[in-house]
């Protein structure tokens, strides 16, 4: 059903023109510990610290740039819950290695609505089931010394979310679906590029 609440044949069309495009492009998971409140003075709203202790960083194989990494050393998410206790706004600082030992600095940042599934999960309850997309998405840059990943130094990604629970593990994971914004321009440009190397 659109917003306007109109029947189908009663719709005006809309010109995409100026939008821009989300590419799928890559899959994110992160293998989380446990949450460690920390709190705040000055916020209002209280700071939860997140460790990152592992997960993995793989390109689709449509996407341009082949990756394989797997995250190393202590990466963290900062949390912050609205003071309505509805939304959680994610601040994510990590590193990943790929298999030629070349690094890359991931940061995102973001946006969770607390379901009553998320709250299970969070509250460590044993209904806790692993939940859908649709209530968790970011935006993602990246930063590296490595000139066969400049295209993503010089790219945007959003992504969505959802939290996994492995019950024979005991485990939480969050898996996220990159994107990469382009426009239409550079949409042609890389179906330019691929009928080239495909016809050569």
């Amino acid at each position: 059903m659109n917003s306007l609440n109109l029947h189908p044949d009663h719709v005006p069309e809309m010109s995409t023109e100026g939008y821009p495009f989300a590419v799928p492009a890559m899959t994110m998971t992160l293998e989380i510990g446990t949450p460690m409140l920390v709190g705040s003075v000055s916020r209002g709203t209280p700071c939860t610290v997140v460790p990152i202790t592992g997960g993995k960083l793989i390109s689709l194989p449509a996407f341009p740039i082949n990756l394989d990494a797997s995250f190393i050393g202590t990466g963290n998410d900062y949390i912050h819950n609205d003071p309505d206790g509805k939304l959680m706004r994610l601040n994510t600082h990590a590193v990943v290695r790929d298999q030629r030992d070349d690094l890359i600095y991931i940061k995102y940042k973001g946006i969770i609505e607390i379901t009553s599934e998320l709250s299970n999960i969070l509250g460590g309850s044993i209904h806790s089931k692993s939940t859908d997309f649709g209530h968790s998405f970011i935006h993602v840059e990246f930063e590296t010394g490595c000139n066969r990943y400049k295209e993503l130094e010089m790219s945007l990604f959003v992504g969505a979310g959802r939290f996994v629970v492995d019950e024979r593990k005991g485990r939480v994971s969050v898996e996220y679906k990159l994107s990469r914004i382009m426009s239409n321009v550079q949409l042609a440009r890389s179906d330019a590029s691929t009928t080239t190397e495909v016809s050569g």
